[in-house]
C-alpha cells in the first residue's frame, strides 16, 4: 500500500537540511531503485522553485510500504529526524487515484 510521509521543518532548518541531505537522498534513491517511490520533495518556504536562504518548510514523500508500521519505522529513521530538521512527521495511508 502507498503511504504519505508529511514532514514539517523547524524554523531556520536550511543548514541542518544541507548537512545531512546526502544521507536523506540516499535513502530515497534506495526506495526508487526498489520501485517503491512515487514522489518526494521539499516544500519551499516561499513561492519559488529555488527559495535560496528562505529554505524549506517541510517535505512530502509518497512511497509503497508493507504496512503503516513499516512506513512509520522508515520515516522515524530518516536522517532529517536525527538531525532535528523536522518538528513533526505524520505518516498516513494514501490512495492514488490519478494519474
Amino acid at each position: 500500500m502507498l503511504y504519505a510521509i508529511i514532514s514539517d521543518d523547524v524554523e531556520d532548518s536550511l543548514q541542518k537540511r544541507l548537512s545531512v541531505r546526502p544521507e536523506h537522498v540516499k535513502r530515497l534513491e534506495a526506495l526508487k531503485d526498489e520501485g517503491r517511490l512515487i514522489l518526494a520533495g521539499p516544500h519551499p518556504a516561499i513561492d519559488s522553485d529555488n527559495p535560496g536562504d528562505a529554505g524549506f518548510s517541510g517535505s512530502l514523500i509518497v512511497a509503497e510500504f508493507e504496512s503503516l508500521e513499516a512506513a512509520q519505522r522508515w520515516a522515524d529513521a530518516d536522517p532529517y529526524v536525527a538531525a532535528g530538521v523536522y518538528s513533526q512527521v505524520r505518516v498516513k495511508p494514501f490512495k492514488r487515484v490519478l494519474p
